[in-house]
């Protein structure tokens, strides 16, 4: 069988050449272009490349990229499941024990043909059909990681000293979708990943430039924050990571609490779903890392044979509406699985929400193993 070379690419580059593949966060502040994938559980991936070079996204190859049937799609929780979870995290708060907490599901399908699943192929489908700021591949087969990100949420900026992070909370068709309950989780969520920074940050350097702008994403809408801050001297990637991931924004305040509840109620691993996907470039000392959201990955140990996945949830504060924070993670989904499943004859390719509803709303494949808690990257 073929194995398709290691590969990373973002904002515009694609890096191959690959040098080096290491768990130590410290390298990425030593030399060279780093891809990064971190897993939400705390297994880290930096993989350096040794060519690195200006390349747009490829146009989409007929026939190339072969996605699962769009009814092929089975969830870690079903709808009644999924709301029961919004119900049991509505007590934890009224109990005191957690403001808000992110609850989320991993939708899962089997791949039609293995062996020439290629996630950089549906990256280029993703460019099209639901392009993201912060898009991207990273294709390490040798070492499991072969992801397809559209994320719209960047977990960490680095520029120097500067250090930046834009948490989103709160997601509607349009403006007018959004309620005072979206307003209250970002504010919460800004205050975690300020408190986050300032624990790397010089004192007095952590500031909210932009606090809940609405910013239009593929239909869809989202309040999103910025909050800045000055790296104390001595700190680096390492420090970062240590403090802030996982991303304050698909965990829930407080964090420790809320991963808690998290491992309490859902029922997979989110793998690299909400952890960090991205780039880092030390030589510069430059590098973004999205949060790992509107991601697909393969896993090629699923149970029942190599499968593509994908995980999708929101944000639960005790205003929350059970059936509304389901809708909220169907809008989240819909639009990308339609363009995921494509490949597979026009039938496929043109489904409908509706029908995507219908499959992603099914009892869950066998899964084991629970979501793990603050990462320690030794």
């Amino acid at each position: 069988m073929h194995v398709p070379a290691p590969i990373a690419r973002f904002g515009g580059i694609v890096a191959s050449d690959l040098r080096d593949v290491t768990s130590d966060p410290a390298a990425l502040d030593s030399t060279g272009w780093w891809a990064v994938v971190a897993d939400f559980e705390g297994r880290l991936v930096c993989a350096r490349f040794g060519d690195v070079r200006p390349s747009p996204v490829p146009r989409p190859r007929p026939g190339r990229w072969r996605g699962p049937a769009a009814t092929a799609w089975t969830s870690s929780l079903d709808r009644a499941a999924y709301t029961a979870g919004v119900r049991r995290v509505r007590e934890h708060i009224a109990a005191g024990e957690v403001y808000q907490a992110n609850l989320c599901r991993v939708l899962t399908a089997p791949l039609p043909d293995p062996a020439a699943a290629d996630p950089d192929e549906l990256t280029a489908l993703l460019a099209r059909g639901n392009p993201a700021p912060h898009a991207g591949t990273v294709r390490l087969p040798a070492h499991g990681v072969e992801v397809a990100t559209a994320s719209p949420e960047l977990y960490l900026a680095r520029r120097g000293r500067t250090v930046e992070s834009r948490p989103i909370k709160g997601t509607g068709r349009g403006a007018a979708d959004l309620l005072e309950k979206d307003h209250t989780e970002n504010v919460m969520i800004v205050d975690l990943v300020r408190n986050d920074l300032g624990r790397v940050c010089a004192t007095g350097s952590v500031t909210v430039p932009a606090l809940c702008a609405v910013e239009p994403h593929p239909g869809l809408v989202h309040l999103v924050s910025t909050v800045r801050g000055e790296l104390a001297p001595g700190r680096g990637w390492a420090d970062l990571l240590e403090h802030t991931f996982p991303p304050g924004s698909v965990t829930g305040a407080p964090k420790s609490s809320a991963l808690r509840v998290i491992r309490s109620l859902e029922t997979t691993p989110r793998g690299p779903y909400c952890g960090g996907v991205g780039w880092v470039d030390a030589d510069r000392g430059t590098g973004e890392l999205a949060v790992g959201i509107r991601t697909f990955w393969i896993d090629r140990a699923a149970p029942g044979g190599p499968a593509l996945r994908f995980g999708t949830g929101a944000g639960i504060t005790w205003g929350s509406d059970p059936e509304r924070e389901w809708e909220e993670t169907e809008l989240k989904a819909s639009r990308l699985l339609a363009v995921a499943s494509q490949g597979r004859g026009t039938a496929t390719a043109t489904a409908s929400t509706t029908t995507l509803r219908e499959a992603t709303g099914v009892p869950a494949v066998e899964t084991t193993g629970r979501t793990g808690g603050k990462a320690s990257w030794r």
